[in-house]
């Protein structure tokens, strides 16, 4: 059944989420006439309303969420990535804290309301073949973080993963954060399923999707800190998280070394 239900939930979803596309681009577009911040707020809208259009195909979010995680804080987010819709995703979860993605200069030229936000709504949109550019990018948003305006989201594999395996992290735009948001706290967030939403490019959406989220305590910053160290806790804690979900047997508890 489920095939057949996926095709026919997909019919229903995708008009729904053309409208939700279309009209936000057109939203934003008026909101950033009254400064960023009302365009920002905007775009959490459209994260969230593009979770729930999902939702038509029988999409569910089953949320860990660290109570120490406190709404219109700046964090570093630190996320393992598989899909588009990952930014939707935790761009509604952490609503409040005004994340800012750090993606390929392309995406901000051709997706009615994404490009946009991309474009308008303080993001950082950087060309993979010039590092020191893209480097400098990542420096500016650290220096707005650490300046209280919005949290850094960033998915240190580099790329979406195949099938959820998780890729090697690459530390550069990680460091740079740390660098120049010395006192901001890190955040580490793991997702897992949400691969499957997109694996047939919307033709058909699959229904009944459950899409895990982990969102870890805060970890908090110290002088003199091993930043390398940092980031290979996080990815313990998205390791961790991962295979807890995917019954492997071999689930270690976050800090612990196996």
């Amino acid at each position: 059944m489920h095939p057949l239900l996926s095709w026919l939930t997909t019919l229903v979803f995708l008009p729904v989420f053309a409208l939700v596309m279309a009209g936000f681009d057109v939203a934003q577009r008026i909101a950033r006439l009254f400064g960023q911040r009302p365009q920002e707020h905007v775009a959490g809208a459209l994260q969230w309303a593009l979770v729930q259009a999902f939702r038509i195909c029988g999409t569910r979010l089953v949320v860990e969420r660290s109570p120490k995680v406190r709404p219109k804080q700046p964090y570093i987010i630190v996320s393992n990535h598989q899909s588009m819709f990952d930014i939707a995703i935790l761009g509604a979860l952490f609503y409040s804290n005004f994340p800012k993605y750090i993606a390929k200069r392309s995406l901000g030229r051709w997706i009615p309301s994404v490009s946009y936000n991309l474009r308008a709504g303080g993001h950082v949109l950087i060309d993979r073949s010039d590092a020191p550019t893209a480097l400098a990018a990542i420096r500016e948003l650290g220096r707005r973080v650490h300046a209280g305006r919005a949290s850094a989201m960033i998915f240190p594999e580099g790329t979406r993963a195949r099938r959820g395996a998780l890729g090697p992290f690459r530390p550069g735009g990680f460091m740079a954060l740390l660098e120049e948001a010395p006192k901001t706290a890190i955040v580490p967030v793991a997702i897992d399923e949400s691969w499957r939403l997109l694996q047939h490019n919307f033709l058909p959406v699959p229904f009944g999707v459950r899409v895990h989220v982990h969102i870890g305590a805060p970890i908090a910053r110290h002088p003199g800190e091993d930043g390398l160290a940092l980031l290979e806790r996080v990815r313990r804690e998205i390791v961790w998280a991962l295979e807890r979900w995917r019954g492997s047997g071999r689930v270690v508890a976050p800090g612990t070394t196996r």
